[in-house]
């Protein structure tokens, strides 16, 4: 099968395209065939040996795909018949014709439902997900900002706050401001301006219930200062490139919190790999967004779609900031 081929630590544009034999099925496993897999920031961390978790050389990069179930190892219980059309997290191997997860993370793609699209499912949505409901605990009615809102984890926060019956005050680059419009934003800010001031005056001078923060560096320090009584900011990655500093003063002055979110501790990325442990948990979530999908209040679209062939051109979308939706690689395509 064709494949995006790491054998050292490297920038993601020397990976090469390779002819290697398909990945063994192995107990509890299901192969899959992939006809989506996600792009993403983190995989050039990855495939650079920066990431905290180093997959054994030479691999595939890619952890999330959308596909076909081919066949299911015989311990796996109620398998999914050949054909289902799922989405699935991976440790690795998306990037690929091919590709084996556990079975406890694929999870079926109702009928009706776009195949592409889910590859927004194993991550991006369950990372936002996981933040609000079990970090920020997300009321009906309460104000969330959401950082980076056009796009990637941002969006689907947006999205999931709105399906929880939130009210969300979104902030992006001036030129995608119709996305989280469009997507029920209540008010959007310009992501290059000041916004504490704003945020204040949108809430009736009393701040946000929650704050989901994908920047870090200075947006990290005026969002404590937009949260209100028992507010809490979930800190779940750092685009802005600075890891910052927490006044703990602060917490203590303004009853507020700040909790971390890694989604990937729930799928088996963290020491210890307690992916079987938290996979009733995993699952459940994504059948709530699974029905939140059905339902029209989760919207997941797929921004541009590259061949196997075309896959530096495909992170070189991502790298610009010009998607607005998933960008993804099309294995079989030519």
């Amino acid at each position: 099968m064709r494949a995006v081929v790491c054998e050292s630590w490297r920038e993601f544009d020397a990976l090469e395209l390779k002819d290697i034999p398909p990945p063994p099925l192995r107990p509890g496993g299901v192969r899959i065939r992939v006809e989506a897999a996600g792009v993403s920031f983190a995989t050039q961390l990855v495939v650079a040996g920066k990431y905290q978790r180093k997959p054994p050389l030479p691999f595939t990069p890619g952890t999330e795909i959308a596909g076909t179930v081919i066949e299911s190892a015989p311990d796996v219980p109620d398998p999914l018949p050949p054909g289902t059309r799922v989405f699935a997290v991976l440790d690795w191997g998306g990037m690929a014709e091919e590709a084996v997860a556990d079975a406890i993370h694929v999870i079926a793609i109702p009928d009706g439902l776009p195949l592409e699209p889910a590859v927004a499912m194993p991550i991006s949505y369950p990372t936002a997900a996981s933040a609000l409901l079990w970090r920020t605990r997300l009321a009906p009615g309460q104000w969330v900002l959401v950082h980076g809102a056009a796009a990637g984890v941002g969006l689907a926060g947006l999205e999931v706050a709105r399906a929880l019956g939130a009210r969300v005050i979104a902030r992006c680059g001036a030129a995608k401001r119709g996305i989280p419009l469009a997507r029920g934003a209540d008010l959007v800010l310009d992501s290059a301006e000041p916004f504490r001031d704003a945020v204040r005056e949108a809430t009736g001078g009393t701040g946000v219930a929650a704050v989901l923060d994908t920047l870090g560096g200075p947006v990290f320090d005026e969002s404590l200062r937009c949260l209100g009584d028992g507010g809490t900011l979930v800190t779940i990655g750092f685009a802005a490139g600075g890891i910052p500093q927490l006044p703990v003063n602060l917490l203590l002055l303004k009853n507020i919190a700040v909790a971390g979110l890694n989604w990937g501790t729930y799928v088996g990325w963290s020491p210890g790999d307690n992916r079987l442990l938290h996979a009733p948990r995993a699952r459940a979530l994504w059948g709530q967004l699974v029905q939140w999908w059905t339902e029209g209040a989760l919207r997941p679209e797929v921004h541009a779609g590259f061949p196997l062939a075309q896959f530096r051109e495909a992170m070189a979308e991502v790298r610009g900031r010009r998607a607005s939706g998933r960008v993804v690689l099309r294995p079989h395509e030519a």
